[in-house]
């Protein structure tokens, strides 16, 4: 009798617990499981994937760990919520005007619904999009999935009737998703009262480019951007290589000391050898990226030429420094999780290279051969070209590195609706 009283109790309680999941979730619910969202977005667009905590999430509210994981069985899958989210916006803002009739038409209207949404978050109607900078890093295969559908999507902004190939069109879609994550690094220098303005501005470079109209385009300089090393490559070097792939590919908080000795097939007792503290390695990391990026600039200004010239000359050879795969430049994207305590410096420096770039597209428009954009906007472009490129083997698989200033490099200063090259 107890076993039947028993058997019945548990198949009521299983059936109500059937009836409860098949009940649609009340405002409530909704409203406090979207705050948690919320709330993971700014702690992984802070920190990454790898960096935010349950914890912080539920302080950000007010709650504890245990009130978010009634919600969310784990960080994981909160994680994979925030992402989604994020997509399901772009995803909306594509389709609102997927029917202009024109590459240019669709970008501009994109573009400008990006900075209305940016604009309504500031003035907090809106929920802020997450940063995708680390996304890979959470390895989700719906995620995933979905990242590559938001990415069609992008595509199709530029699927006129003179669509490019796939690889072509890949690298431009490429080239714009960038363009959009990386506002996030500049339009704080930016009036929220402005973005309709800065959207106007960014949408021409984006759809014309920089060159003015009727310039010739100027073939890029060979430069050597090689660092000058006796005999074999230095263990420091090595790690700083390792430590540079790493980081690209999983952030600051998945560069771990134990995978990045991992990457070496070292022990952790090498790292510390070459290494006083992780940070420490970030930081030299970041070092050779802006030497890198320097010597670029400095060696296409002592080749001569246009503003142009000069530009064109400088981008090219880091980008194709960036697809060698010898030795890749530290993406920026590693800043959201940099240590606050670091962060602010490095970001000045990074600013001081875009200056540099506005400031020869001044000297462009002063002799002829740049169009008058705002250079500020421009050499913000400029400067996320160069770094997105350090992804673009994953969207061109087989294109040949020779054919990346034809492919990627010329829609930067051309235009992504301007016809193909070569």
């Amino acid at each position: 009798m107890t076993m039947a009283v028993g058997d019945g109790a548990s198949s009521g309680s299983q059936a109500e617990d059937a009836a409860a999941a098949r009940r649609p979730p009340t405002r409530r619910y909704e409203a406090k499981r979207n705050a948690i969202v919320r709330s993971a977005v700014e702690e992984m667009n802070r920190k990454g994937v790898r960096g935010m905590t349950l914890g912080d999430v539920a302080a950000r509210l007010d709650l504890v760990p245990t009130a978010v994981i009634y919600y969310f069985k784990n960080k994981e899958e909160l994680a994979a919520a925030a992402f989604l989210k994020g997509l399901d916006a772009y995803h909306a803002m594509i389709a609102a005007h997927a029917d202009a009739p024109t590459d240019a038409a669709r970008l501009t209207a994109f573009i400008h619904a990006y900075f209305e949404h940016a604009r309504l978050v500031a003035e907090g109607g809106a929920d802020p999009l997450p940063v995708f900078n680390d996304v890979r890093a959470l390895n989700s295969a719906e995620v995933n999935s979905a990242y590559v559908d938001m990415f069609r999507r992008f595509r199709g902004l530029l699927a006129g009737p003179d669509a490019l190939p796939r690889p072509h069109g890949n690298a431009r879609a490429h080239l714009l998703l960038s363009q959009v994550f990386w506002i996030a690094a500049w339009h704080y220098q930016v009036e929220p009262g402005d973005y309709a303005r800065t959207a106007e501005r960014m949408a021409a470079i984006l759809t014309h480019g920089v060159v003015r109209k009727g310039a010739p385009w100027p073939e890029p300089r060979p430069l050597d951007l090689a660092r000058r090393c006796e005999g074999a490559v230095s263990s420091s070097e090595l790690f700083l290589r390792a430590a540079t792939r790493l980081i690209n590919e999983e952030g600051y908080h998945g560069a771990s000391v134990e995978r990045i000795s991992a990457r070496l097939n070292v022990s952790k007792g090498a790292f510390y050898h070459h290494n006083q503290t992780k940070d420490e390695l970030v930081v030299a990391c970041f070092e050779r990226t802006f030497e890198t990026m320097w010597r670029a600039i400095h060696a296409a200004e002592r080749a001569g030429g246009t503003g142009l010239e000069v530009l064109v000359s400088t981008v090219s050879a880091l980008i194709e420094h960036q697809m060698s795969g010898e030795a890749p430049l530290l993406r920026t994207s590693a800043l959201t999780a940099v240590p606050a305590a670091l962060r602010a410096g490095l970001v000045q420096r990074f600013n001081r290279i875009s200056y540099r770039f506005a400031s020869i597209l001044c000297d462009g428009v002063a002799d002829g051969s740049c169009a008058p954009v705002d250079v500020n906007v421009a050499s913000q472009m400029i400067s996320s070209a160069i770094n997105a490129a350090a992804e673009l083997h994953y969207w061109t698989p087989g294109m040949p590195p020779q054919t990346v200033v034809q492919h990627y490099v010329r829609p930067v200063f051309e235009g992504l609706a301007s016809p193909a090259a070569g």
